[in-house]
């Protein structure tokens, strides 16, 4: 039999943790501590003795819990009852008045939305469980639909409840919570420069070293990392409804989960907007990074009639900030030569963080882009990364010239073979005619092994580099003829992983169309294209024996992409590539034929200004792909109008006969809904 606890032990065992809780509420996540520090340590180290001398009492919600948690081997997985799905991304006024547009149409409305918004943190994603009030399982976002198990992590974070807030009602029997844990940047800042004096590598910037914090095995090394968290929303809950997003907010903070205060709830896509322009202004002066703005449907009811797409949420809209920038200085000017043969300035600069990213290159584009920016070796300049977008240099700050700086001069031969560069009449682009060009073979190698492509997996730029520096291959045709043999004896290699690649290789072989085409690396010919000319031709062979006429007839192939593929299928050097893939055994299998898309087939589009996803051709080919029509004029036939940017007069006729516009973003959704 166990000893008897005297009641008054159990009581005061339970006064003690209700009084932490509350404080650590008060502290952590109000920020409005109503008692000293000294008082706080009492009432903890009084917690302590007891459940010492009484060890039955303890209990995985005590306070004194945080950290107690044995170092994992390894971190299991859980799933979420409810996917983390990502947000779609906007990065413009229009963008988002066009998400506003797009959720009226769908609901066949024109009342405006209450809109909850607020900062989007950069951090990592975690769900957090409570079961009947306690938490009990924490993981991250993982795929979306599972996640690592950082339970014992999680439970480190002093701003994370171990239990709810006792309220006037009771917590549900199951509570899904969405947050983000972050790094304050203070904080961060001198986590690195602990890191740097024991001669540790320092975090790249505060969200990997939230990241890196959250996936420790030792949840003490976690606890010594300054984590805290903003909820944000839910999973599934059992035992309360809710009937807008605002009111799960206000909620989960009577509860004791932290909110971040900055979320407002507004009326209509405008107030949104503003929103965003006001924390543009703040974001340098808040405490940790944000990126951009949140904006969700306030309606639950509405947000279940949106539903989500693929990857996210109709119902919610991530608002991103402008393009962040940072000042350097350009050390070199290289050049890079790529698939095609076409060499590309690089600027080499001093490293610099730019949208949370340490950047020391950035691309010049060309010739006469270096000489209109004027970039000279030696320079300050401004450099910007939006997305994932490649850097590049914006302008030249041409006040802190010292006069020693040194012009860039575009070199006569390629710096890879030596063949004498040459710039066709009327073309930005320096290009080396070598066919034989390692350069330009590392880089179509590259292009041809990609996942959108041949999909070889395992073959990327270290072991192509491998390959051709044991003279393995000299041309793409030389993959196919690798063996585990010659692959073993090289750096990088063991018997299994020579046969993973090998295996790679050759399941590459039957391959559909679009991709062998697009693998090809045909000048214009993007993934679009090529599924627009495998549609059509329905073999190789009928594309190589095409003539220019017969690909103009091709609605969305201008005289530009039909040149450029006659010019490629007439070199006798492709030829012969194709023969030779051919007689390896790389045969690609023939297109599948689509259904015309619902609600695109027999629509006219007609299209005016640039877009950014995809060249004019392969937007419409994505029409015509799809069982739609292209036309190059507006009519009062004309179903739709994508207006990219700096539009034509195309935008105003199509505006005066009353012709539905729509900008990039909503052309991709019309796409999407459309199958």
């Amino acid at each position: 039999m166990g000893r008897v606890i005297p009641e008054e032990i159990r009581a005061r065992v339970q006064e003690l943790r209700e009084q932490i809780h509350y404080h650590n509420y008060r502290y952590y996540v109000l920020d409005e501590p109503v008692i000293s520090d000294a008082e706080y340590d009492r009432l903890f180290r009084e917690l302590e003795e007891l459940e010492a001398a009484w060890p039955e009492l303890v209990t995985p919600d005590s306070p004194t819990q945080r950290v107690g948690a044995q170092p994992l081997e390894k971190f299991e997985t859980v799933p979420h009852r409810q996917p983390m799905l990502s947000l779609e991304n906007a990065f413009s006024e229009g963008e988002a008045r066009e998400f506003d547009a797009r959720l009226k149409r769908f609901l066949r409305t024109q009342e405006e939305f209450d809109y909850v918004v607020e900062p989007k943190m950069d951090g990592c994603a975690v769900e957090l469980v409570y079961e009947r009030g306690v938490f009990t399982v924490g993981s991250t976002r993982g795929d979306g639909y599972r996640g690592e198990n950082v339970t014992q992590n999680l439970k480190t974070i002093r701003t994370i409840p171990l239990r709810l807030l006792e309220t006037e009602e009771p917590a549900p029997e199951l509570l899904e919570v969405r947050g983000e844990v972050y790094m304050n940047l203070e904080e961060f800042r001198k986590l690195n420069e602990q890191r740097l004096a024991k001669g540790e590598p320092p975090f790249a910037n505060p969200r990997n070293a939230a990241a890196g914090s959250l996936r420790q095995l030792d949840p003490a090394v976690t606890a010594s990392r300054p984590l805290y968290i903003y909820c944000y929303g839910i999973g599934e809950v059992v035992g309360r409804r809710f009937e807008t997003h605002w009111e799960v907010l206000q909620t989960l903070k009577r509860w004791g989960l932290r909110v971040n205060p900055l979320t407002e709830r507004c009326r209509g896509i405008e107030a949104a907007i503003a929103y965003h322009h006001r924390l543009e202004h703040q974001r340098h002066g808040l405490p940790y990074e944000t990126d951009g703005v949140v904006i969700k449907v306030d309606s639950l009811a509405l947000q279940e009639r949106l539903g989500t797409k693929t990857r996210s949420p109709r119902w919610a809209l991530a608002y991103k900030f402008a393009a962040t920038q940072a000042t350097t200085r350009v050390l070199a000017i290289e050049v890079n030569v790529g698939r095609t043969g076409a060499v590309t300035p690089m600027a080499i600069m001093e490293p610099v963080e730019v949208g949370g990213v340490t950047v020391s290159r950035a691309t010049l584009h060309n010739e006469d882009e270096v000489k209109r920016k004027d970039v000279r070796v030696g320079d300050w300049v401004l450099v910007q990364r939006a997305g994932d977008v490649i850097p590049e240099v914006v302008m030249v700050i041409k006040e802190r010239r010292t006069g020693q700086e040194v012009p860039f001069q575009m070199p006569s031969h390629c710096p890879v073979c030596g063949t004498p560069l040459v710039r066709p009449p009327g073309e930005a682009v320096t290009r080396c005619p070598n066919p034989d060009c390692r350069g330009a073979l590392r880089r179509a190698i590259l292009h041809f092994a990609s996942k959108t492509a041949m999909d070889i997996d395992g073959l990327g730029e270290k072991i192509i580099d491998q390959l051709m520096e044991n003279g393995l291959v000299r041309s793409i045709p030389d993959l196919y003829r690798l063996t585990e043999a010659d692959l073993i004896p090289l750096e990088r290699f063991a018997e299994k992983s020579a046969a993973n690649l090998v295996s790679a290789i050759q399941k590459s072989k039957a391959v559909p169309l679009p991709r062998f085409i697009y693998a090809l690396g045909i000048r214009y010919v993007g993934e679009a294209t090529a599924q627009l000319l495998a549609q059509h031709f329905e073999s190789l062979e009928r594309l190589a024996q095409a003539s220019e006429e017969e690909l103009l007839q091709i609605e969305g192939i201008g005289p530009q992409v039909a040149r450029s593929i006659r010019e490629f299928f007439r070199q006798e050097k492709n030829q012969r590539l194709l023969k030779e893939l051919a007689a390896l055994g790389v045969r690609p299998l023939p297109p599948e034929k689509p259904a015309a898309a619902p609600g695109l087939a027999g629509k006219t589009f007609v299209f005016t200004g640039a877009l950014q996803r995809f060249s004019r051709e392969e937007a419409k080919a994505l029409v015509t792909a799809r069982g739609g029509k292209v036309s190059s004029s507006v009519s009062a036939k004309t179903d739709y109008v994508v207006a990219g940017a700096d539009p034509g007069s195309k935008l105003a006729k199509a505006k005066e006969l009353g012709v539905t516009v729509l900008d990039e973003a909503a052309f991709l959704e019309f796409l999407e809904r459309s199958g």
